[in-house]
């Protein structure tokens, strides 16, 4: 049978974030699988307990021997975030840039992982050959150094995986997008299928630039006479290099905080980013420098509550404090379902006298995602014969299908995670759906949703828990008085219409109602009691709270 390429998103397409990609060369039987990415997302308040999650690979444990590599196109958290954890169920060679490859060892070695991922270290312009893949990372223009595309090479047709990009004219701590190669692309004979970030699809015009956010930032300095604060997300090296800049213009020493924003500066150093840039000064520093003299960077941009940020903002952070008519520059914007968390911080540092600036106030954030304009101006640049709209939730892929579809695009293939997408001979949506989901971060265990115990958190987060333990003979009487614990649910000052007094009915009125011999049996016994109360709590206080109940015989 003709040789196939095809590729499979396990994550990131009708989602944002916890991108992984593969691409597949051969017959249907016989396949090579190249990865592309392998990222996260965090846990949110939908998720209690749950710490970070990631794709769930369950249909590569037959295929672990037919990976010929992992790429990664850049160091984002759902990009890389999840090699370290998934990396055991793969086992293949990881490649990335300078950059990439070095956050992902401090990434490993801050989390104290007990193994080492190897890292093959790519220069961006160069073309390495994994089995059938011929892959060159290109570079493009984000939101953190060392961004790349990867064009894809194989006997049965060839692909553009654009990753995260946009066409930013200024870029800082980065080169702009690689005009120049995507153009030769374009112009060779061969069909081109073009896999491609959709993130701001939805949005017209062009995003504006670093350059920009550079200006607007060392206005921002220059007209405060007192303390400023910026914080930031701690992989953006550019925007942290524009901070600097600003602040030496303005006659202040940057003061950095948080570990993240250390490792990530202290990388970009040693790479030899921060040329110009003074050395930034550890938060030891803030107290005894002038109020004129500081500009702070630090974490906490998505609210986090352990963050430099939010433990100022709480007025617990044991060295970094702010005083009324001191400012705070969210240069960031927050990740959908984080905005709650980032406004209370806002609004505890505004009652503190604090001046709050955010990307409503002023130009101190650009995304790093193409608007329409830009994806029109790639289009005509690399002239697609098949487009594929990954990379953002069902909104964001929809506006860019639509937008290739009225740019003349001959095939635009509306794919989601677990799909396969022919791309060559003859490209269209394969019926089989790949197995897919999700697999969480529970404290130090990688676990899928059914194992994680979410839906019983979700459940005693809404109406509580309910302990009894009785003590029966063999006729089928209490021996004792049951004893009973009540968890998260009102505690009411009525003590004769409290929930122990509901409880106790339900109890006697179950113990009654059973014939004794029926009562010997304790699974009988403990289901009734437990449907019992949970339907007497429910008509005293309207919710069903989690009732177990142990019945012990004697």
């Amino acid at each position: 049978m003709q040789n196939q390429l095809v590729f499979v998103p396990l994550g990131g397409v009708g989602e944002i974030g916890m991108n992984f990609g593969l691409y597949g060369f051969g017959a249907p039987d016989d396949r090579k699988w190249l990865i592309v990415d392998c990222g996260l997302t965090f846990g949110g308040p939908d998720l209690p307990g749950i710490e970070l999650v990631m794709p769930d690979l369950r249909f590569l444990e037959e295929e672990v021997d037919n990976i010929v590599g992992m790429v990664l196109t850049h160091a984002h958290e759902d990009h890389y975030g999840g090699v370290m954890d998934l990396w055991p169920q793969l086992e293949c060679d990881v490649y990335a840039s300078p950059f990439a490859a070095e956050m992902l060892k401090a990434k490993g070695r801050s989390n104290n992982f007990g193994y080492e991922v190897p890292v093959k270290v790519v220069q961006q312009g160069a073309t390495i050959e994994l089995g059938p893949f011929k892959v060159e990372l290109i570079n493009v223009a984000h939101s953190i150094p060392e961004s790349s595309a990867l064009y894809i090479e194989t006997a049965a047709g060839r692909a553009l995986h654009t990753g995260d990009w946009k066409l930013d004219p200024s870029p800082v701590g980065n080169a702009p997008t690689d005009e120049k190669r995507l153009r030769e692309i374009g112009a060779m004979d061969a069909p081109l299928a073009l896999v491609c970030d959709s993130t701001n699809a939805i949005r017209e015009g062009v995003s504006p630039g670093e350059g920009d956010v550079a200006e607007s930032l060392e206005k921002l300095m220059l007209a405060v006479p007192n303390r400023i604060a910026v914080t930031i997300f701690a992989s953006n090296v550019g925007r942290m290099i524009s901070i600097a800049r600003a602040a030496q213009k303005a006659g202040r020493h940057v003061v950095a905080s948080g570990r993240a924003i250390h490792r990530t500066s202290e990388i970009a150093r040693d790479l030899g980013l921060f040329d110009g840039i003074e050395p930034f000064l550890d938060q030891d520093a803030f107290g005894y420098l002038p109020r004129e003299k500081v500009c702070l960077i630090c974490t906490g941009s998505q609210g986090e509550s352990r963050a430099a940020m939010a433990r100022i903002a709480r007025d617990d952070h044991p060295v970094l404090t702010l005083n009324k008519g001191d400012q705070v520059i969210f240069s960031s914007k927050a990740i959908p379902g984080n905005e709650k968390d980032v406004l209370d911080i806002q609004n505890m540092l505004i009652n503190q006298g604090v001046k709050v600036i955010t990307d409503r106030d002023a130009l101190v954030h650009v995304s790093g995602h193409p608007r329409r304009d830009e994806l029109r101006q790639l289009y005509d640049w690399l002239k697609p014969h098949v487009l594929v709209p990954v990379h953002g939730e069902a909104a964001h892929l929809e506006a860019q299908a639509e937008l290739g579809r009225e740019a003349g695009i001959e095939t635009v293939m509306s794919i989601r995670n677990g799909d396969m997408a022919l791309l060559y001979p003859k490209p269209e949506r394969l019926v089989d759906e790949v197995p897919h989901g999700r697999l969480y971060l529970d404290g130090d265990i990688l676990c899928t949703p059914d194992e994680s115990g979410v839906r019983e958190r979700r459940k005693l987060s809404f109406g509580g828990y309910i302990a009894i333990s009785l003590v029966i003979d063999g006729k089928g009487q209490m021996r004792d008085a049951p004893q009973v614990e009540l968890y998260g649910l009102p505690e009411l000052e009525d003590e004769d219409e409290d929930f122990n007094v509901v409880v106790e009915k339900a109890i006697h009125g179950t113990m009654r109602s059973m014939p004794a011999k029926k009562r010997g049996a304790t699974d009988t016994l403990a289901e009734a009691m437990r449907r019992a109360v949970r339907s007497e709590v429910n008509q005293f206080w309207g919710k069903k709270p989690i009732v177990k109940v142990f019945v012990h015989k004697v």
